[in-house]
C-alpha cells in the first residue's frame, strides 16, 4: 500500500455494507491506461489545436472535415487502449454489492471491455456515429474522400455519438445519474475534476441523501472526515486496495 494515503476502517466497512453504491468515472481512471486527458497537450498534427477548439457545435459548423479527423485520431489511440487495474476492480465491486450504478463521463468504453454491465455513458461513446441532422445512431454508410460522410437516410452530415461542450446530457442519462446519486448508500468519484457540469454535482447529490463519498484523484488533498473521504491516490493502486480490504478473497 501507498505511504502516502490509507484507506479508512470507516470507508471499508461502508463498502462491505454497501447495498448501492454509485461510481462516476472520469479521464483520470482512463489516463492509467495511456489516454490523453483534455489538461494533457496535445502532440503531431494536432499539437496546434486545443481540444475545447474541436469539441464544440460551432468548431463543427466551421470546420466539419478536422473535427471529424480529429475524432477519427482519438477513435485509432482508444482502438489500442486496454483497461487497467481500477477498471477490472469495478467489475469486481459490481459483482459483491446488490445494486451498483457506473456512470462515466469517459467515451472510450474502456469499462464495458473490462467487463462492467450496463454502464450509464453521460458523454456519450466515440464508438459510436449518429446523424447531426436528426441524432439518430447510424452504423454503416459511404466512404469518401472528404469527411465527414453522409447520413444514408437524410444525407446530413456524419458525427461522433459525444456530448460536445455546450450540448446538453440525454434526459435518460441525466435523470438515471441523479437518480443513483441520490439513492445510493456509497458514492465514489474516480478521476474526475468536478469541474464539468452537471456531473460535478453528482457527489453533493450523494451527500444530501445521506450516502458516504469518496473522491479520489490526483489533485485532492487527503481528507478523512466521515462521511466525505478524500485520498489523492492513482486509481489503478487504490481501487484493487480498497476492493481486496472489503473482501479479501477478491482477486483485484
Amino acid at each position: 500500500m501507498s505511504e502516502q494515503w490509507t484507506i479508512p476502517h470507516q470507508l471499508i466497512e461502508a463498502l462491505r455494507n454497501a447495498q448501492h453504491v454509485t461510481v462516476l468515472t472520469g479521464a483520470g481512471i482512463s489516463a492509467e491506461s495511456g489516454l490523453p486527458t483534455f489538461r494533457d497537450p496535445m502532440t503531431g498534427l494536432w499539437a496546434q489545436y486545443r481540444p475545447e477548439e474541436l469539441d464544440t457545435p460551432q468548431a463543427f459548423q466551421r470546420n466539419p472535415r478536422l473535427v471529424w479527423k480529429w475524432f477519427d485520431w482519438r477513435r485509432q489511440i482508444v482502438a489500442e487502449a486496454e483497461p487497467n487495474p481500477a477498471h477490472y476492480a469495478l467489475v469486481d465491486m459490481e459483482q459483491r454489492v446488490p445494486q451498483f450504478t457506473l456512470l462515466t463521463q469517459n467515451i472510450d468504453s474502456l469499462h464495458q471491455k473490462a467487463g462492467s454491465s450496463q454502464v450509464i455513458e453521460l458523454h456519450g461513446n466515440l464508438s459510436r456515429t449518429k446523424c447531426n441532422e436528426d441524432g439518430m445512431i447510424v452504423d454503416t454508410w459511404e466512404d469518401t474522400d472528404d469527411p465527414p460522410p453522409r447520413c444514408p437516410r437524410c444525407d446530413g452530415l456524419l458525427r461522433p455519438d459525444v456530448v460536445w461542450f455546450g450540448e446538453r446530457l440525454t434526459d435518460a442519462a441525466f435523470d438515471a445519474a441523479t437518480h443513483a446519486a441520490r439513492n445510493c448508500d456509497l458514492f465514489l468519484s474516480i478521476g474526475t475534476s468536478g469541474t464539468v457540469e452537471p456531473a460535478a454535482h453528482l457527489p453533493y447529490r450523494a451527500l444530501d441523501g445521506g450516502a458516504v463519498v469518496v473522491v479520489t484523484n490526483l489533485d485532492v488533498p487527503n481528507r478523512d472526515t466521515h462521511p466525505l473521504y478524500m485520498i489523492n491516490a492513482p486509481a489503478g493502486q487504490l481501487l484493487p486496495a480498497l476492493v481486496r480490504s472489503a473482501w479479501p478473497d477478491s482477486i483485484s
